[in-house]
């Protein structure tokens, strides 16, 4: 494990540094100064770039050293608009935090059970409505499925607030967490979460289903039936905890890589996490940003690497010895 983590370090630093030259060298920063009237002077230009080391006529060598020294001492740098990137990112991690951890856990096991179970009960009423409804919603793009759910919503509240469509909260419960305040999260909270969910559960149960279907016939779920042992019993300890393997690294990796924000559901609901801050900074040639969210996402790659091997080993003794 610990000459695995020495591995993925050094990947971390070549990911990150890639995604430093890759935004650095194909991003303009002086588009934000372009087309004003009055223009703006170019000296003027020149001092507010460097301040914030985005300047594109500084060699991207010397840019990169200054980015990487900052980020060596926790200074992710400056964004377009002169503010600190720590702040942004600390924020938008944390929106993105609320709204993805319960869903990613919720639509996780739930895509592990209803799998699990569709494959006990194949061909069956069950097995052919979950397989028809998780086509379904895979087939549906993820806008039109968040759209959906907001018209669906606005219908149902029928001129009242009770499921809030768009925003994180409403804008008096800014900067508050009393009980009034939550439960007004919780509304605004309530469909991107179901529209993260479902999506989940519709990809994890395909899975799950096939890599349970091998299990399903195997010599040593008989043996286990054979000596005594109930046929639930059987099929949790033994059936699922076998067909759920080869599901933990796909499991982990999108788990962890959510918290880099979900872009379109993002997008669609308005929240301000880390997927809409990465197109927003793209747009607005914010280099130091998006360097700022590749670095982040090498390091859940990590961070992911390192839990599928856990979980693996935990799940098959094999893997341990």
């Amino acid at each position: 494990m610990l000459r695995k983590l020495a591995n993925y370090l050094v990947l971390v630093i070549i990911a990150a540094s890639l995604t430093y030259f890759l935004a650095g060298l194909s991003l303009n920063p002086k588009a934000k100064y372009e087309g004003r009237n009055p223009p703006v002077p170019i000296a003027t230009i020149t001092k507010s770039l460097d301040d914030i080391n985005q300047n594109p006529d500084t060699p991207i060598l010397e840019r990169f050293g200054t980015w990487a020294n900052g980020v060596a001492h926790g200074d992710l740098g400056k964004t377009i608009d002169n503010s600190s990137v720590n702040d942004d990112f600390g924020r938008r991690v944390g929106v993105s935090t609320r709204l993805l951890l319960i869903a990613t856990l919720l639509g996780s096991v739930g895509g592990v059970a209803l799998g699990a179970l569709g494959a006990i009960k194949q061909y069956k009423f069950f097995d052919r409505f979950t397989t028809v409804g998780s086509f379904l919603i895979l087939a549906t793009p993820v806008f039109v499925l968040g759209s959906a759910l907001q018209i669906g919503a606005t219908q149902f509240n029928d001129g009242s607030a009770t499921i809030k469509v768009v925003s994180e909260y409403d804008s008096e419960f800014q900067g508050r967490w009393d009980f009034e305040a939550l439960v007004n999260r919780g509304q605004h909270m309530l469909l991107p979460m179901i529209t993260l969910v479902l999506i989940q559960v519709a990809l994890y149960s395909r899975y799950q289903r096939s890599t349970m279907l091998d299990v399903l016939g195997s010599d040593f779920l008989r043996t286990a039936r054979a000596k005594g042992l109930r046929r639930r019993d059987a099929l949790v300890k033994h059936g699922l905890r076998t067909a759920v393997l080869p599901v933990v690294p796909l499991l982990v990796y999108n788990i962890v890589l959510l918290f880099t924000g979900a872009t379109i559901t993002e997008k669609t609901f308005g929240w301000h996490g880390m997927g809409e801050w990465l197109v927003d900074s793209i747009n607005r040639n914010d280099v130091n940003s998006v360097a700022a969210v590749g670095l982040f996402t090498a390091v859940l790659v990590l961070i992911a690497g390192l839990l599928s091997d856990l979980l693996y080993a935990a799940l098959d003794p094999r893997v341990r010895a």
